[in-house]
């Protein structure tokens, strides 16, 4: 069943912030139990089902086993919930160094009663195809662990290899349901591991149907960029999201994106906030922009798109508020270097924790994953303003479609938390304004346009707005020039608000209009 979002609000918060969720169950739904990692409780709506199986599959390197023991580690450290891991491919030994660089002490676990680690070591070769081949012995194991932790988390890595020298099918499918009926009867919610088979989940086919949940993961990559993604194929029971879902896997865990909260329910907020420009200000009825609106500033290369964004970093750390910069063309120092040569210092910001930077190479990632990036560093900092610069770099990792779709996802994200957000957009030569931008100019709110135009020998800077919702504002070309001491409007927007067709097209003002 769809999942709408209407009714969570997506934080990347700490799993113990999530505690919560389990109390607040969904009228008719199963009871279930949070897994502790970011978003996935809430495109599960509270976590996996209690007490029942969850299948997890995917192809190597799709991160699995990291769900899976994540989801344990969490139980025991943030819900009390100790937990038993039986794993068929790696020792306790090899499990606890691979998962060592994500915090995660699993020898600690263990020692403090909180965790069981139980290898079992499969040999193709021993495995007597019979009919009286059965599962007795892995049952006891797990049961004695179960006893003696008190478990009520289980995940068992990975089942294929339980099963890989089972040929007897009738025997194979036997075992299979006779496993996840005894998870059921113990009431532990287990997580089960598998491989992707060739046109089905897993590798027997079989194991989708006999489990309440499934979970895929999936790793790909396109055009040399590399992108997870996560799916809830099926929940018995409950509703869930059933879209693709970008992940995650860094120094600090698995985080899950949910991309669909696009209820346009945000608040529309009637606070105003400076722009760092004057006059700029006089042209957006006299007060600036909203606050938690999106602002498109666009123009070709060297219109000083990046200084009027810097002049809304300035004023914004000048009042005190935290702001976020991505960066995607120029280093924090080169930015810095470059705004100081217009008398705008951004460094003692940075140095007082009101300003940070992020710079990365658009190449480096996927799409997704630069989305999911940027939704930590935003939950990590927690900014009141954010600019991205330039949003344009983007399209060299995706198609127009595929940065809008993006775009629309953080935007929706941004404006939920209240962030004014301000991206910059490089417009390719003199082709038209309006055909270029289609791909985000519609999710903007103010549409702030720089251009040239030459005069005899020396260039001159325009700027003038092309929108900007649910306010009065100049629809004046104003001629401004770059000095010592910032960006500077030649001539004031009129108080008047003259629409287009009130410029005379023969005066100085309709030809620079007409120029731009």
């Amino acid at each position: 069943m769809g999942l709408s979002f209407d009714d969570v609000s997506y934080r990347l918060e700490k799993p113990t912030s999530l505690a919560g969720l389990s109390h607040l169950p969904h009228a008719g739904e199963l009871p279930k139990t949070l897994t502790g990692i970011r978003g996935l409780d809430e495109i599960t709506r509270g976590g996996l089902p209690k007490g029942r199986p969850t299948l997890v599959c995917g192809g190597p390197g799709s991160g699995k086993t990291l769900l899976a023991l994540t989801f344990l580690v969490n139980g025991a450290l943030h819900f009390d919930e100790p937990g038993v891991l039986m794993t068929f491919e790696e020792n306790e030994e090899e499990i606890a160094s691979d998962v060592a660089s994500l915090g995660f002490d699993l020898p600690e676990l263990v020692k403090a009663q909180k965790l069981a680690v139980d290898y079992v070591r499969v040999e193709r070769s021993e495995i007597e195809e019979t009919g009286e081949y059965d599962l007795e012995g892995l049952f006891v194991r797990l049961d004695h662990a179960i006893r003696t932790l008190g478990a009520r988390r289980v995940v068992l890595d990975t089942i294929e290899s339980l099963f890989a020298g089972l040929k007897n099918d009738t025997i194979l499918r036997s075992e299979l349901r006779r496993l996840f009926r005894w998870l059921k009867d113990q009431g532990v919610t287990a997580v089960i591991t598998g491989e992707r088979g060739e046109g089905a989940l897993t590798r027997q086919g079989l194991e989708e149907y006999v489990s309440d949940a499934v979970i895929l993961l999936d790793h790909r990559v396109h055009d040399q960029v590399s992108t997870r993604r996560l799916r809830v194929v099926k929940y018995r029971g409950s509703h869930h999201g059933t879209n693709e879902y970008p992940f995650l896997i860094n120094a600090d865990g698995i985080s899950v994106l949910p991309v669909s909260s696009l209820a346009l329910q945000h608040a529309a907020s009637l606070e105003r906030v400076s722009s760092g420009v004057a006059h700029l200000d006089e042209m957006l009825s006299g007060e600036g922009y909203y606050r938690g609106s999106t602002i498109l500033v666009s123009g070709t290369a060297g219109t000083g798109k990046t200084s009027l964004a810097a002049h809304f970093l300035d004023a914004a750390c000048r009042r005190g508020e935290r702001c976020l910069c991505f960066l995607f063309e120029e280093s924090p120092q080169q930015l810095l270097r470059n705004m100081r040569s217009i008398g705008i210092d951004l460094e003692p910001w940075v140095a007082g924790g009101l300003l940070q930077f992020h710079a990365d190479r658009p190449s480096r990632y996927g799409l997704e994953t630069h989305l999911v990036t940027m939704h930590q560093a935003v939950a990590d900092f927690r900014p009141t303003v954010t600019v991205i610069d330039p949003v344009t770099n983007l399209m060299t990792v995706g198609t127009y479609t595929d940065v809008q779709a993006m775009l629309t996802r953080l935007i929706d994200h941004l404006k939920t938390e209240n962030i004014t957000a301000m991206l910059t957009s490089l417009i390719p030569g003199q082709g038209s304004i309006e055909r270029t931008e289609t791909t985000i100019s519609s999710l903007m709110d103010t549409w702030i346009v720089l251009a040239n135009d030459q005069v005899g020998v020396r260039h001159r800077r325009g700027l003038y707005v092309l929108k900007s919702r649910g306010m009065a504002h100049s629809n004046e070309l104003c001629e401004f020039v770059l000095t010592n001491h910032g960006l500077s409007l030649l001539a004031p927007a009129s108080a008047a608000h003259r629409a287009p067709n009130d410029v005379e097209s023969g005066s100085p003002e309709g030809a620079r209009h007409a120029a731009v």
